[in-house]
């Protein structure tokens, strides 16, 4: 089973520049997407055979999270049952028959950490969201590089947005309850990431963050063959994340 997870920064965008292409290329049995930026649930091409789960933020352009299956769920729930985060369109869960799905976009803190203190109770409330959940695959946008291996200058954004110490440190409390963050677990030291400035030429250069994850509950790692980055992937400022169960 493939699971894939992208932040198309704006579906209509992504899909002008080969989303249809590469969902036709890589056929995964699930793709959950973020930042979609679109209240309409879109009309795939005849050829897809998925079912589409939307979940659109109630500010016009803005934020939004999908989930393209082919595994029928027994249950699907958008929202975490607290308004002003579930206005925002951030997550959707879909229990499957083996595992339970999350698809989340968590919040950016933004320039002069504006938004930090949002984001954190988001992060707090999402913990509580998933505990009682037996298996589970959490994919998404998590905004915050974990690990100074995460970015590429660790030093120049000790104190910006998605690398502030508050923010790393819930990750490790996160991480600590029990969930296993695929990609570094399978690959320990290697240096792949996920997020690009537009700005400086930075995809070109390299100079990015990891801040896309898929994260398993530790009684799933054994389940996972592969986990993988996909950084030769255009169409965003993000690359698509996976893995094979």
């Amino acid at each position: 089973m493939k699971i894939l997870s992208w932040n198309v920064n704006g579906f209509r965008a992504c899909v002008k520049k080969g989303f249809y292409e590469f969902l036709r290329k890589e056929n995964p049995d699930v793709l959950c997407i973020q930042e979609t930026k679109q209240q309409e649930v879109p009309t795939l091409p005849a050829e897809f055979n998925y079912r589409v789960v939307w979940n659109p933020a109630k500010r016009p352009g803005y934020a939004g999270t999908a989930v393209f299956t082919r595994l029928t769920p027994k249950n699907v729930k958008r929202g975490m049952g607290i308004e002003k985060f579930d206005s925002e369109g951030r997550v959707i869960t879909l229990d499957l028959e083996n595992f339970t799905l999350v698809n989340v976009y968590f919040p950016h803190s933004r320039r002069g950490l504006e938004r930090l203190d949002f984001k954190l109770e988001f992060n707090r409330a999402f913990a509580r969201y998933v505990k009682p959940m037996g298996r589970v695959v959490i994919c998404g946008d998590f905004n915050v590089a974990h690990r100074e291996i995460d970015i590429a200058r660790p030093k120049d954004n000790e104190k910006n947005a998605g690398f502030t110490p508050e923010e790393r440190k819930w990750m490790d409390s996160f991480l600590a309850k029990g969930y296993v963050d695929t990609f570094r677990h399978l690959h320990p030291d290697e240096v792949k990431y996920t997020w690009w400035s537009y700005r400086f030429n930075a995809r070109a250069r390299n100079i990015g963050w990891r801040v896309d994850y898929v994260v398993v509950s530790s009684n799933l790692i054994k389940h996972v063959k592969e986990a993988f980055v996909m950084d030769e992937v255009m169409g965003s400022d993000h690359a698509p994340v996976g893995v094979t169960l």
